[in-house]
């Protein structure tokens, strides 16, 4: 009842505001088809920041009243011969489920965000990387940590000694484990979307590395052996025009760099043979021929690759352990939670299970499972000290996942974005597990992971000798390092860059802003600057609906005198189009800030327009964002009007505007209390 009665008062205390569930975005794409017309009524389809933009044949085919009156819909204007359906900040998965949905194209142009590639992108690889990976995981991330925690939940009966043949425990593993195993299905599907590539021929590639018999491809008799008596010996069993197929030991079940380089594969073919296929055969045989070619070069290619890395990696760590015991422990639990990422870990797996058939005890799985307790203890200080929701609610289900040694929700959502914080958790783990290593500690069997793989380690007597208390010390200070690392220093964004509430100044004194305890005074208010120099405009006076109605929500409107926009606090970039003409960002506080240049502006699709940021970038109040030739943009008779408005309203109590009726970067703007 207790349980019951949380769920209840967490419902009673959600927003009003809160955003459409993304499985609703297929049903209300379909919908909003039907009723303008249907498919055969839309001449053409665009989306900017906020609406979709449709030239439908005839208008008045299309069921207004019941748009305006649709849930997830804000409200529909006719403007500049469009039909414009105003959906708000998910607009793009909106358009996204359209186009997967029907023959209507639109306009790549105008709805391409610069998350799909920026050609002034100038991050390093490793970000690059981080980021792709991040958002291939995103979308499923809290689908991953709840099947965790049911994966931990039988880790526990079969500790407290629940049969493992038993219908309660198969069924709750079964459930648990499913989405682990088929992980390439979810990464094939989120990869082709980050890489633009027909989401159904990339998981086509991914479930032939899945086909239930692949495996008989290494059975039978071996034709010959590549490499004997190296750390690279495969024999071969089965070969494909004469060359020799070679796969991991365990399949591709559970892998993700093999899916994810087939899938960046999937997307380089599939343009190729797009631009060299006649149209009137190219819907079916350019994923003839993609899913052909990149299985197959896949499978001949990466499949050694990845076998052979994994291998390599087992003999280095084998002859580390010869070399230093404490060295091959510290090295181990650092390197378990990256050799996992990249599928690699399946080289020294099967040593300990040698190990364990010929000595009757191994010294790997302690130091392995020690690496999930650094990133404990990392999660538990951000449960402690970030005041980020997106953070929090990774961190709780992740947290219980960790305790019972799953680590992927945690790792992909949090320590790769938080690469700060990702250091700590290795930090933590490379003190626990160098202790771990220098006392020599062993397990006896295989089972928990987690807290469960204590048990691992009690001595087949029964007895609980040092080595069973060895390994709780050495679980325990991976954990305390951690947690005490991350709680001295400051919690890093999601995204990575900078701290979450940054103490230096919004900007130096010569550019005339305000600082950030003046423009923060207290933890319920969040204080927006002006982004612009010029005069202010009443919302109602917009002449535009859907930002003078406050549909979008409120704010207020900046009439600029300068083409220049920075930002109004500090955050994250959350929306950034090509064109330049709208901006939108997420400041430290959570308040959601939409900066709309002119209106209609995306028509011009980036003329005039110079941006300065890139989505997803931390950034500073008064760092430049976005220039605009403002002379530029009217001489073409667009009105440069440009609304600032908070998406979120409905979170806040009130909305507060300043009195003055002229600003410059860096002036009070906005009040949004809680």
């Amino acid at each position: 009842m207790c349980l019951f009665r949380f769920f209840i008062l967490l419902k009673e205390n959600e927003g009003e505001g809160s955003i459409m569930s993304k499985d609703n975005y297929d049903e209300l794409a379909r919908d909003i088809i039907d009723h303008v017309g249907g498919e055969e009524n839309v001449a053409g389809l665009r989306h900017c920041i906020t609406r979709l933009r449709f030239n439908l044949k005839d208008e008045n085919k299309a069921d207004t009243d019941y748009l305006k009156n649709r849930d997830g819909v804000v409200t529909v204007m006719k403007s500049a011969g469009q039909y414009q359906v105003v959906i708000g900040e998910q607009v793009a998965e909106v358009y996204e489920a359209i186009v997967n949905q029907t023959s209507i194209g639109g306009d790549t142009s105008a709805s391409e965000t610069s998350e799909g590639g920026n050609e002034n992108d100038n991050r390093n690889v490793l970000d690059k990387f981080i980021d792709f990976i991040s958002g291939v995981f995103q979308p499923f991330l809290m689908a991953l940590a709840a099947t965790g925690m049911i994966k931990g939940l039988v880790a526990l009966l079969g500790t407290v000694g629940v049969d493992p043949e038993s219908g309660v425990y198969q069924v709750l593993n079964f459930a648990g484990d499913g989405f682990f195993q088929f992980l390439p299905v979810m990464v094939a599907i989120t990869a082709a979307r980050k890489l633009k590539m027909n989401e159904f021929t990339a998981l086509a590639i991914a479930v032939a590395f899945l086909h239930p018999e692949i495996n008989n491809l290494m059975t039978g008799d071996v034709m010959y052996t590549l490499f004997s008596g190296t750390a690279f010996e495969s024999p071969i069993y089965s070969t494909f025009l004469g060359i020799p197929i070679i796969m991991p030991p365990n399949g591709y079940y559970s892998a993700i760099i093999p899916i994810l380089v087939s899938v960046w594969l999937g997307s380089v073919v599939e343009k190729w043979i797009k631009n060299i296929i006649p149209s009137v055969v190219r819907s079916f045989l350019t994923p003839f021929f993609t899913v052909m070619i990149v299985f197959v070069i896949s499978l001949i290619v990466i499949g050694p690759i990845a076998n052979w890395a994994s291998a390599l990696v087992g003999q280095f760590f084998l002859v580390v352990q010869g070399f230093s015991p404490l060295l091959f422990g510290a090295l181990l639990a650092v390197a378990w939670q990256l050799l996992v990422i990249f599928g690699l870990h399946w080289g020294i797996v099967p040593i300990m299970f040698i190990l364990l058939a010929e000595q009757g005890y191994e010294s790997i799985g302690p130091a392995m499972v020690s690496s999930t307790f650094g990133v404990l203890g990392v999660v538990i200080a951000l449960l402690i000290k970030s005041k980020a929701k997106k953070v929090r609610d990774i961190a709780l289900p992740g947290a219980i996942s960790l305790v019972f040694g799953v680590s992927e929700p945690t790792i992909y959502g949090l320590m790769l974005p938080m690469k700060r914080s990702f250091l700590y958790a290795l930090i933590g783990n490379a003190v626990g597990g160098a202790y771990i290593g220098a006392m020599s500690v062993v397990g006896y069997r295989t089972g928990g992971l987690g807290v469960f793989s204590i048990f691992n380690t009690i001595n087949p007597s029964g007895s609980l000798d040092m080595n069973f208390w060895n390994v709780i010390i050495g679980f325990t200070l991976c954990t305390v390092v951690g947690f005490v690392l991350q709680m001295m220093f400051p919690v890093p964004s999601i995204d990575g860059n900078g701290n979450e509430g940054q103490s230096e100044n919004i900007k130096s004194d010569e550019q005339g802003l305000a600082s950030k305890e003046e423009l923060q005074e207290s933890a319920k208010e969040d204080i927006i600057a002006s982004p612009m120099q010029g005069q202010l405009v009443p919302m109602s006076e917009v002449s535009d609906e859907v930002f003078s109605s406050e549909a979008l929500g409120k704010g207020v409107a900046i009439k600029p005198e300068i083409g220049e926009v920075r930002a109004p606090a500090n955050g994250i970039i959350s929306t950034l189009f090509p064109t330049g003409h709208a901006v939108g960002m997420t400041t430290d506080e959570g308040t959601e800030i939409l900066i709309h240049i002119g209106l209609d502006t995306v028509e011009l699709e980036g003329k005039y327009y110079e941006i300065s940021a890139e989505q997803g970038q931390q950034v500073k109040a008064g760092d430049l964002l976005i220039k605009f030739d403002k002379e530029g943009v009217e001489s073409e008779n667009y009105d440069t009007i440009t609304p600032v408005v908070i998406t979120n309203s409905a979170e806040f109590q009130t909305i507060d505007v300043t009195e003055e009726t002229q600003v410059t970067p860096g002036d009070y703007l906005l009040t949004a209390v809680k």
